[in-house]
C-alpha cells in the first residue's frame, strides 16, 4: 500500500513538473519587439510618406479636341500640416492663374450648371475631408475656366485651354522634407506658362524653412555673391550673351528664395522671365556645397561635406 502511495505521488510530481515545463514563459522577450516598433513609428512620423488624390469636378459634355482639360491633384500624406499648406498654395496659385472678378466668374449657364453640380450640398452626416474642403475652395476658379472656354469659343476660337496643377514629395527625410508644386497652364494666349515651386519642411519643428532660416549669421551677402557668379557662368554657358554686364540691363539678376537642396548643391529654382527671356523656359542655378561650407549651416550640408570641413579646420 505504501508503494503505491510511493508511486502514485511520484507521478502527480512528474505531471505537474511537465505541466509548468508546458506553461508559457515569461512575456519579457517580447518586450524589444514592443520597443522596436515604437521606435519604428517614431521614424515614420520624421519621414514624409504620401501620394496625390485627384480632385474631383462636373465639367461640360464635350467631344472633340477643343475640349477643357482641368487636372488639380493634392498632397495626401502623413503630414497633415504639409497636406493643408501645400493645399493653400494650389489655391493661390489658381488665384495667380485665372480671374474670378464678377465680370469673370459670373459665367454663363453651362459652366454654372457645371458648378452647382460639383458643389451640391454633402450629404448629412458626411465627413468634409480636406479633399472635399479644397474641391469647394475651387469652385470659382472652375467657373471662371469653363466661362474662358465658351468665350473663346464665341469667338470662333479653336484653342484648347488646359490648367494643370500637381504637387510631388520630391525629398522625404532629414535634413528637409521638400515638395514640389508644378503648375502649367494654356488659357488662349501665344503661349503657355508654367511654374515650379519648392517648399521646404522641417519635420521635427513642423514648420517651412525658408532660405533665411538656412544661413549662418550674416552670411546672406556671401550667398547673393556665390549665386550672382552662378548666374554670370548660367549666362555665358547657356549662350544668351558674351557680355554678361550688357545681358543685365535686360535681365538683372536677382537671389531666389524658390530653392532646394540638391545632391551637388543648393538649387535656386527661378520663374518665366525672371532673369532671362521666355525661350529659357524655367532657369534654376546650382551652386556646390564646396562654395557653401562658411554660408549654410552645418546642418544643412551633407555629412561627407561636414566631416571634411572639421579635418580641415583641425589641421589649421
Amino acid at each position: 500500500m505504501l508503494k503505491s502511495k510511493t508511486i502514485l505521488t511520484i507521478s502527480v510530481l512528474a505531471a505537474a513538473i511537465s505541466l509548468t515545463a508546458c506553461q508559457p514563459k515569461d512575456k519579457e522577450p517580447q518586450t524589444p519587439a514592443t520597443q522596436t516598433t515604437a521606435a519604428s513609428e517614431v521614424d515614420t512620423t520624421l519621414k514624409l510618406v504620401g501620394d496625390t488624390e485627384k480632385l474631383q469636378f462636373e465639367l461640360p459634355e464635350c467631344d472633340g479636341n477643343a475640349c477643357p482639360e482641368l487636372n488639380i491633384d493634392r498632397l495626401q500624406s502623413n503630414q497633415a500640416f504639409i497636406d493643408d499648406f501645400i493645399d493653400q498654395q494650389i489655391v493661390k496659385d489658381l488665384s495667380q492663374i485665372i480671374d474670378i472678378s464678377p465680370m469673370h466668374s459670373s459665367s454663363d449657364s453651362t459652366a454654372s450648371s457645371a458648378v452647382a453640380a460639383s458643389s451640391e450640398p454633402a450629404v448629412v452626416g458626411q465627413v468634409i475631408t480636406p479633399k472635399l474642403k479644397l474641391e469647394k475652395q475651387v469652385q470659382p476658379y472652375l467657373a471662371a475656366f469653363l466661362g474662358l472656354d465658351q468665350e473663346l469659343k464665341a469667338l470662333s476660337s479653336n484653342h484648347q485651354i488646359s490648367l494643370m496643377i500637381k504637387p510631388k514629395i520630391l525629398n522625404a527625410k532629414d535634413p528637409l522634407a521638400t515638395v514640389v508644386l508644378n503648375t502649367s497652364s494654356y488659357l488662349g494666349g501665344a503661349h503657355g506658362s508654367s511654374s515650379q515651386h519648392y517648399y521646404n519642411f522641417d519635420l521635427k519643428q513642423q514648420k517651412l524653412v525658408s532660405l533665411d532660416d538656412l544661413l549662418l549669421p550674416n552670411q546672406k551677402a556671401a550667398l547673393n555673391r556665390v549665386a550672382h557668379e552662378a548666374f554670370r557662368t548660367w549666362v555665358v554657358d547657356s549662350k544668351l550673351a558674351t557680355n554678361v554686364d550688357e545681358y543685365e540691363q535686360a535681365w538683372k539678376f536677382s537671389l531666389s528664395n524658390n530653392y532646394y537642396l540638391g545632391t551637388e548643391g543648393l538649387i535656386l529654382q527661378y520663374g518665366e522671365y525672371e532673369i532671362g527671356p521666355y525661350v529659357v523656359g524655367l532657369p534654376r542655378l546650382t551652386i556646390g556645397y564646396d562654395q557653401l561650407q562658411k554660408i549654410l549651416k552645418p546642418e544643412y550640408l551633407p555629412k561627407a561635406k561636414q566631416s571634411a570641413q572639421a579635418t580641415s579646420e583641425a589641421k589649421s
